[in-house]
């Protein structure tokens, strides 16, 4: 039986981007032999951290080419109670991946996770033109149906190749270079912080009373005034009703700092909620 303490859930199957981040907090946590929990979606990971089946979840959160994870937000703010415990960078380097048989002539059709596919539309214009392309639910699912398929090639890592059995066609074929995804470590609500460090982010959720004109700038405000420097401002709808929004805010500091504190509470007294998300260590 798994221990939940040792357990790390993470998007599946094995040899994710987000697999490689679990791999790399488990080395920070210090923990020699982790158990890990295989997950289909991110909600999934956030109910396994909420319903205390592991310790601790592994998401992504931000793109440096796509933008934040949209439904990493929407758990954070409106599913889930866990909280960001740490940040963790990963370089995204795609490959074209195929069975180890194929040849570039025998490819009908190109998988991959949707942030895959749209980060490597040059070189799918440039070398596979009028492919067929398929959707997957990660990066290393479409290594996976590579290696079982001549006609079927995926855009994954080459960890992810190695893992399912497919043969990495071509190396680096993403669009921009310097691609990195930012992955957050989440664990239960009030868990105990597992990094140290001297510089913090605090990641929040703001819930309006009423879409009214200057609210936005009455936020902003607030922070300014408190000499907070925002690092992320992210709009996402309520789910509740028609053009009932929330923000999801990143920001310098703890919030445990006076001047933060100050800046939440009087946030507080105007909005309908402020959900904390966590501060945690960044360097």
């Amino acid at each position: 039986m798994k221990s939940p303490d040792n357990t790390i859930a993470f998007l599946g199957p094995t040899g994710t981007y987000s697999h490689e981040a679990t791999l790399a907090f488990a080395k920070r946590l210090g923990i020699e032999s982790p158990d890990f929990i295989e997950c289909t979606s991110f909600d999934e990971v956030f109910d396994c951290v909420d319903r205390g089946r592991c310790e601790f979840g592994v998401v992504a959160k931000e793109n440096s080419i796509e933008g934040p994870v949209t439904a990493t937000l929407d758990g954070f703010a409106l599913k889930s109670t866990s909280v960001i415990l740490g940040e963790e960078v990963v370089d995204i380097h795609h490959c074209l991946v195929v069975n180890p048989d194929a040849k570039l002539e025998d490819i009908t059709t190109v998988a991959s996770h949707a942030q895959g596919l749209a980060q490597c539309r040059r070189f799918m214009s440039e070398k596979l033109p009028g492919r067929t392309t398929v959707t997957t639910s990660s990066t290393a699912e479409s290594a996976r149906l590579a290696a079982a398929d001549i006609h079927t090639a995926g855009i994954a890592n080459a960890f992810a190749a190695e893992i399912h059995g497919a043969k990495v066609y071509a190396h680096d074929i993403e669009d921009h270079f310097g691609n990195q995804t930012v992955f957050a470590l989440i664990g239960r609500q009030g868990h105990a912080p597992v990094f140290t460090g001297t510089k913090f982010k605090t990641s929040v959720a703001l819930f309006l009373n009423m879409d009214r004109a200057g609210t936005l700038n009455m936020i902003l405000s607030e922070f300014a005034y408190a000499g907070v420097n925002l690092s992320l401002i992210q709009s996402r709808p309520t789910k509740q009703a028609l053009g009932d929004y929330m923000f999801f805010i990143e920001f310098e500091g703890n919030a445990n700092e006076p001047n933060i504190q100050t800046a939440l509470n009087c946030l507080r007294l105007k909005l309908r909620e402020v959900k904390v998300l966590g501060s945690y260590p960044i360097g």
